[in-house]
């Protein structure tokens, strides 16, 4: 899968970031997203491979969306057995976020990117539209801070491993409610907190990376994107850990189902039946290859954004492979040979 379709997957986040950048500082997020959204399907759809989306968007607010259950790629259409080979009809599952951070590119912040992971079937935790507690740590410390332990603890254990002072240590959280005391008993363990309004793949993802002065993730956020967090940091030897968050009270700002008790049901519905597990790296992405690709929209802590030029653009991105165990940065300049009518009218 890495040989066949790992150049290809690059090209799906650039189209993506490509056509949700030219949307930056305009203040609409979900036009942002939409774009996003259409130049990812149309971009894979034109590539050899049966893809189906097992992670999409769209549940929480009625975003535009790659739903749950859509085929993409060439071997997906009719005939495909005349066109594709066995190894191509095989089936992939696909996690996406077309848009990460719609309101980072809306108003022109740091942050946002296209991303998406593959795996072959079943290879990806297909989570619910909930919410997911997360704590993300370098390599260095994998397998020794721990989710249930109290971020006091989990710090002092940071401090161990990676040889830091805690006060030297810096912590993304994202600026929610919910996180108010949680923040405060990082900056009172002497840690120093990075708070982000959205976006906490490129947060979890920048703990495995040395150099980018961000330390650990920890807090609540989306659980699709824990996902496609996981399977960046399995394929990166960094710790990572999932808890879904089932209970609206806990996430205070809204949560698909009107109570706890439905949210129960839906996940039991969904064969999920110790709601409280935590999961991690491997149980999220535990497929026998899983690759990851993302594309800066507006420039981060790990790429740049897209840049125009007369004529083209400019993109840098991140793809991660535990085949072959590498984590890329590819820069590409695109040159338009012609400017698609929707796009002349933005």
């Amino acid at each position: 899968m890495d040989n066949v379709i790992g150049l290809e997957i690059i090209e799906v986040v650039e189209q993506a970031a490509i056509a949700s950048a030219r949307l930056m500082g305009k203040g609409d997020k979900n036009e942002a997203d939409h774009v996003a959204v259409e130049a990812m399907r149309e971009r894979m759809n034109k590539i050899h491979m049966r893809g189906r989306i097992v992670i999409g968007e769209g549940e929480r607010d009625d975003a535009p969306m790659l739903y749950i259950g859509e085929e993409v790629g060439i071997c997906t259409q009719p005939n495909a057995e005349a066109v594709c080979s066995l190894e191509e009809l095989v089936e992939i599952d696909i996690a996406v976020d077309p848009c990460e951070g719609t309101n980072l590119v809306a108003y022109g912040q740091n942050g946002s990117m296209a991303v998406l992971a593959i795996s072959e079937k079943g290879g990806l935790f297909a989570a619910p539209d909930f919410y997911m507690k997360k704590l993300a740590a370098p390599p260095a410390a994998k397998g020794k801070v721990d989710i249930n332990k109290s971020a006091t603890e989990n710090l002092k254990i940071l401090s161990q491993c990676l040889d830091r002072a805690i006060e030297d240590l810096v912590v993304v959280v994202m600026k929610r409610e919910r996180h108010n005391e949680l923040i405060q008993e990082i900056r009172d363990a002497g840690a120093r907190v990075a708070l982000i309004s959205d976006g906490d793949v490129s947060a979890a993802i920048s703990c495995a990376f040395s150099g980018t002065n961000i330390h650990a993730l920890m807090g609540i956020g989306a659980a699709p994107e824990g996902v496609i967090s996981a399977a960046a940091m399995r394929a990166l030897g960094g710790h990572f850990q999932g808890q879904l968050v089932y209970d609206p009270a806990i996430v205070k700002t809204g949560l698909i189902g009107e109570s706890k008790e439905s949210n129960l049901a839906r996940l039991k519905e969904m064969n999920i039946d110790d709601p409280d597990k935590v999961y991690d790296a491997h149980e999220l992405a535990g497929g026998e290859t899983v690759l990851f690709a993302a594309c800066g929209i507006t420039t981060g802590t790990l790429m740049k954004g897209v840049r125009f030029f007369a004529g083209g653009a400019r993109t840098q991105s991140l793809v991660i492979s535990t085949q072959s165990n590498t984590a890329r940065f590819v820069d590409t300049i695109h040159r338009f040979d012609s400017i698609p009518r929707s796009l002349q009218l933005l």
